[in-house]
């Protein structure tokens, strides 16, 4: 009973946080989140730095997944300690990944890329796991190791699909140019990007128009996703739970390209459609060499318990702060501010 009052805490709280994403954030008034200035001109103005909602939404999205991936193997009572020394590691691995594979696959320098990032960092994780436990640091079994990163995967994705919608990237089609079935499905649900300085204006020139909402569906089939398999996890259902996590949320990315029109490589099918194919045979390979080992059956109290820690929350600050500064800069807008006196107020 306990692991299901859980899980439904937490599909709440994620509902809450959709609904007012999806409202709010194709808004022109939610990309820039603060602007720095750095120079002054020559006119009297600032040149500015702009930090972005895209960096602020994305940080929290890895901090929660971080924090779900620390939950659950805190209920398999491993110490916050060695899981998020792994999780710092496939960090490491995966952030720089998210751009290189984006700089190799788009030829753009200036963005980043989940899928491409999600792909390296669950292939690394079985070695990286099996390398900590040859030195003795720590005794995870692989599988439910991985259970829990597709799950915080899953989770961490479809949280940080609202950071696409304020950025208003990995967009999708035009109604105008879908099936009449399409238009009927997505008319009263379609997202409408305003402000010249998203994505979608300056890539397509589609900002003020109706398009298929993909970053909205896309945050629901994932974390949807990632409720059921954490079910399935705390039932000690490990291999279920990774096939789940995994399958779901990769047949959905490729899927779900279907939908998008912004660019995505070259070929008939993308890289990344390639890449999330490749990865729905991954957890039946997985299965198969790595053995389940033994571990307890999951109390998601103990794991509740180990994240009331002083040191384990400054370290999820940093990790929050670290992403927010490495995604957060904007590299694609500029900012002219001005300061004055109200004088009224003298």
């Amino acid at each position: 009973m306990t692991n299901i009052l859980f899980v439904f805490a937490l599909s709440v709280l994620l509902t809450i946080s959709l609904w007012w994403g999806f409202k709010k954030l194709p808004g022109d008034n939610r990309q820039i989140l603060a602007a720095i200035p750095l120079c002054k001109r020559d006119s009297g103005t600032w040149e500015g730095l702009n930090l972005t909602y895209y960096g602020m939404l994305t940080a929290s999205a890895q901090v929660f997944a971080v924090s779900i991936m620390l939950i659950l193997m805190g209920a398999l009572n491993r110490t916050w300690t060695e899981t998020l020394f792994l999780v710092v590691i496939l960090l490491g691995v995966c952030v720089p990944a998210s751009r290189l594979i984006a700089r190799i696959v788009e030829k753009k320098t200036s963005t980043f890329t989940v899928g491409g990032a999600s792909f390296i960092g669950m292939l690394s994780a079985p070695f990286i796991l099996s390398a900590a436990n040859m030195t003795g640091f720590c005794t995870i079994p692989v599988i439910p190791f991985l259970a829990a990163i597709a799950i915080s995967y899953a989770f961490g994705e479809g949280i940080g699909r609202l950071a696409c919608i304020s950025f208003g990237c990995c967009y999708g089609k035009p109604l105008s140019q879908c099936s009449p079935l399409m238009r009927r499905l997505f008319s009263k649900t379609c997202f409408v990007f305003n402000g010249k300085t998203k994505k979608i204006s300056y890539e397509s020139g589609l900002d003020g128009q109706e398009v298929i909402p993909v970053q909205a569906l896309t945050s629901i089939v994932y974390l949807s996703t990632g409720l059921v398999a954490m079910l399935f996890f705390l039932g000690a259902s490990y291999a279920v739970a990774l096939i789940i996590a995994t399958c779901c949320t990769q047949l959905w990315r490729f899927v779900s390209e279907l939908f998008r029109a912004d660019f995505r490589g070259g070929g008939r099918l993308s890289a990344y459609q390639i890449m999330s194919l490749l990865l729905v045979c991954y957890p039946f390979a997985v299965t198969v060499f790595f053995p389940p080992g033994r571990t307890s059956v999951p109390d998601i109290m103990l794991g509740l318990k180990g994240m009331v820690n002083p040191l384990l929350i400054l370290c999820l600050q940093s990790i929050w702060m670290i992403v927010f500064f490495y995604l957060g800069k904007s590299k694609v807008t500029g900012a002219t501010i001005s300061f004055y006196v109200r004088k009224d107020r003298i």
